[in-house]
């Protein structure tokens, strides 16, 4: 079945809140839905993310959730996909592929000069999956300093 693609809005939050855990406790983390909702909620409802949620028929499968940026050099927004998840369930039918196009679409339309996303080495699925949508990899090595 194809996915549908379209911006969260707030009667998504539940169906978004239990994907974000599902995302969430694929990297290790415990699950606590309550704390996902409101995490979500205060990103939309001060417009500090954009959430875009797949769909299949009625049901939620699959979200990405973009993060504003800017280039000094470029002096123009960019985006970061940070968080990409689809349901194991609906995996390798082009629900990603969907949510990726949507967010280049999303970008596009705002104006943005790029989108950045960052994945583990190891993680060959996501890493073909970018690739096939047109996305390039690169030898950029970032670092990370964890404050807490």
């Amino acid at each position: 079945m194809t996915a549908t693609v379209s911006h969260a809005q707030p009667a998504d939050l539940d169906a978004l809140a239990a994907l974000f855990d599902a995302y969430r406790q694929f990297y290790g983390q415990p699950s606590d839905v309550p704390a996902a909702r409101e995490w979500l909620r205060s990103r939309l409802r001060f417009g500090e993310s954009k959430v875009l949620v797949a769909r299949q028929g009625s049901t939620a499968v699959g979200f990405a959730q973009l993060y504003p940026m800017f280039s000094s050099v470029r002096m123009a927004r960019t985006w970061v996909l940070n968080d990409l998840f689809v349901l194991p369930a609906t995996r390798r039918q082009g629900v990603a592929r969907a949510l990726l196009d949507a967010a280049a679409a999303f970008a596009r339309a705002d104006g943005a000069a790029s989108i950045q996303l960052e994945t583990a080495r190891d993680n060959a699925a996501a890493r073909a999956t970018y690739r096939d949508a047109g996305w390039h990899e690169d030898a950029t090595q970032w670092y990370s300093l964890s404050l807490s």
